[in-house]
Order: C-alpha cells, then structure tokens, then sequence
C-alpha cells in the first residue's frame, strides 16, 4: 500500500476528478480483511487472475 496519508489535502488533490471505481478500489484496497485474503492467494492464484470465488467476493468480476 502506498505511504498517501487519506488526511493530506495535497496528497489528494485530485480527488474531485475521481470516478466511482477509483473510489472503490481506494476503500477496498484498505480494507484488512481484502488485504489478508490476497496474501493468502498462491502465485500461481495471483498470475491466472485470482480464483473466481475471491473475485466475486471482493466484487473484482463483472458482467460483459
């Protein structure tokens, strides 16, 4: 995780040109529960794409 303090005004400046995914992986990926589950994830997990119950989980999957 980046050393950005969620507290700087600067660190966040362009917050306002933000769309709803950037927001969403900004929360998920402070999320402890989100950052202990991904540790868990083999290598070879993490390089085929992550399993498909954690990306559906963590809300990772989409419909085309």
């Amino acid at each position: 995780m980046s050393g950005v303090d969620w507290r700087s005004e600067q660190d966040y400046a362009n917050f306002g040109a933000a769309e709803t995914a950037d927001v969403a992986w900004e929360w998920l990926r402070r999320d402890g529960e989100y950052q202990q589950e991904f540790r868990n994830l083999t290598a070879a997990e993490r390089s085929t794409g992550m399993t498909h119950q954690f990306r559906n989980k963590w809300g990772l999957s989409f419909r085309s």
